[in-house]
This record gives structure tokens, C-alpha cells and sequence, in this order.
């Protein structure tokens, strides 16, 4: 699961008809270059949420183009120069099994519920592959007017299917569908019951769409936390992965030290990127399947 959020936690991201194309668009085009999965998307005003499969090692530059190509998009439209994104890196977390990808593929649909920013999540009107996956149909945009010019090599239109993995499928043994609209509808009945107990109601879809694009939220960051690399419910399965990583760390340290040292032909783990595009490193590849 990929998450970025916005410079100063702006709402740079605040929903508005362009906005919500240039997002899609931007991402579809993105995912089509590099080959790129995408499972479930999701923008808050000042983050999103993307879960992606990346079948061919081209995550780092599929991020380092769709973020580029958005922000610039965005600047343009908003008559903005500076940064668009935090400066921090952008999160990704390892999904390690169908639930897990679930799990996050829920969380991030719900967002703006059990943020209480809308009663219902179609009640969003930002983007939110919600509808798309409930009805198994691809998210649509348009080449946008601002910044991409009209007789460019981009195309006129571009279209993002949504990708359901085997681990998420089994995960769902009554259909994704349905398994999908249990999970939503439950969430925004705690969401529900949370805001009766407290005694507090949701901002609105319209006091969203009121909000300026160079407003932040009041509430004071979280400084300091942990930044996770992997999810799982399986805390054995978590064990695994982590030492899975640590291992393709060492693995990596020894190869960069024999190259340093003049080994050329040494094999890098799958995965290394940089080295493997930029310095003509040898890589191990990656078993079908």
C-alpha cells in the first residue's frame, strides 16, 4: 500500500471535478507505463491511499512519474511553484497476505468515514474505487485542459481496471463484492456509533467542497512514529516477512562490497533497483509465479 500525503498537510488534494480526473488520469497513465497493478485508490485532501501490485521491479520510478506528473498538474492549476508532496519518502508497506491486503483495501475506501468526514463513503466526492470494485468496472478520466497540452504525445483519455490479486480473492470466499460492501457497510455503522456516543457529527460533503485548497487540518501532526514496512494479521507471517527483508539486506551489503571492490559480475538480490539502472549491476530475477 502506497501513502503520500501533501506539502504541510494541504489540501492540495480537496475534491473539485479536475482535481479527481487529473488524479486518475495521472495514475492510469503511470500504471500503464510501468506495468503497474493497481488493486484499490483513494484520495483524502491531503493524502491518498493506493494499493498496487508491481510486477516488474518498476515501483520507484511508477511513484517518481505518477507524483511528478500530478504535482505539476496540480501547481499548474492551483497557480502554484513550490513542493506539492511532504518531503518525507513515501510509505510503502508490504501487503503479506490476502487479508491483510483486505484489510488495507477497507481502511483506505473508508477513510473519510471513520474520519467522519461523510456519513456514507459514497457520500466522498473525491476519488474512491469504491463504485468501480462493486461494480467490476475500470476509473475513467480525461486528459486534463490545464498543463498538458492539447496536441502532446499523451493520450486523449486513459483508463485504470482494477486489479484483484489470487491472495485477495481466497480472502473473500462469498465474492469480493460482496465481501467488500460487508466490510464498508460495517464500518460506517461503528463510524455511526462512535459519532452518537460522542455526540458529534461529520463535516459534510458540502463543507468539504468549501474548503480552500491552501487550508490544513487544526489538529497537531504525530511526530516520531514508527514508519511500517510490512502489515500482517499473522504475526508469525509478519516474523517472516521482516526476516525476509533483513535477509535481502545482507544479501545486498555483501554484493555492493564485492562491486565496490571491482566484482562485476557479482548477482544482486531481486529488487535492487538503482544499481541495476543506473550502474549496469547484475540482478537475480525473479521465479514466475
Amino acid at each position: 500500500m502506497i501513502t503520500r500525503r501533501c506539502s504541510e498537510r494541504r489540501f492540495f488534494l480537496r475534491p473539485d471535478p479536475k482535481t479527481n480526473n487529473a488524479f486518475i488520469y495521472c495514475l492510469a497513465v503511470a500504471a500503464q507505463r510501468y506495468e503497474i497493478k493497481v488493486i484499490f485508490t483513494g484520495t483524502m485532501s491531503n493524502h491518498h491511499h493506493t494499493g498496487v501490485v508491481d510486477v516488474h521491479g518498476n515501483l520507484p520510478e511508477f511513484l517518481a512519474y505518477f507524483h511528478k506528473l500530478f504535482a505539476k498538474h496540480q501547481n499548474a492549476l492551483r497557480g502554484r511553484w513550490e513542493a506539492f508532496w511532504a518531503s518525507e519518502q513515501t510509505s510503502v508497506v508490504e501487503l503479506v497476505a490476502g487479508h491483510d491486503i483486505l484489510d488495507k483495501m477497507v481502511y483506505a475506501l473508508t477513510n473519510p468515514v471513520k474520519d467522519h468526514v461523510v456519513e456514507k463513503v459514497h457520500h466522498w466526492p473525491g476519488v474512491n474505487s469504491l463504485s468501480a470494485t462493486l461494480a467490476n468496472r475500470p476509473l475513467r478520466a480525461t486528459r486534463p485542459k490545464t498543463f498538458f497540452r492539447e496536441d502532446g504525445l499523451m493520450p486523449e483519455s486513459a483508463e485504470l481496471p482494477l486489479h484483484a490479486p489470487d491472495q485477495l480473492l481466497n480472502a473473500c470466499p462469498n465474492g469480493l463484492a460482496s465481501t467488500i460492501r460487508e466490510r464498508v457497510a460495517d464500518a460506517e455503522l461503528r463510524a455511526a456509533s462512535q459519532r452518537f456516543q460522542e455526540g458529534r457529527t461529520v463535516v459534510g460533503r458540502a463543507a468539504v467542497l468549501n474548503q480552500h485548497w491552501n487550508d490544513s487540518p487544526q489538529s497537531r501532526e504525530p511526530r516520531r512514529q514508527l514508519s511500517p514496512r510490512v502489515a500482517s494479521r499473522n504475526v508469525w507471517r509478519r516474523i517472516e516477512a521482516l526476516n525476509r527483508n533483513r535477509s535481502w539486506l545482507a544479501a545486498y551489503r555483501d554484493a555492493r562490497d564485492l562491486f565496490l571492490a571491482g566484482v562485476r559480475t557479482v548477482a544482486f538480490p531481486a529488487g535492487t533497483f538503482w544499481l541495476r539502472h543506473f550502474a549496469g549491476a547484475y540482478c537475480e530475477t525473479v521465479p514466475a509465479g
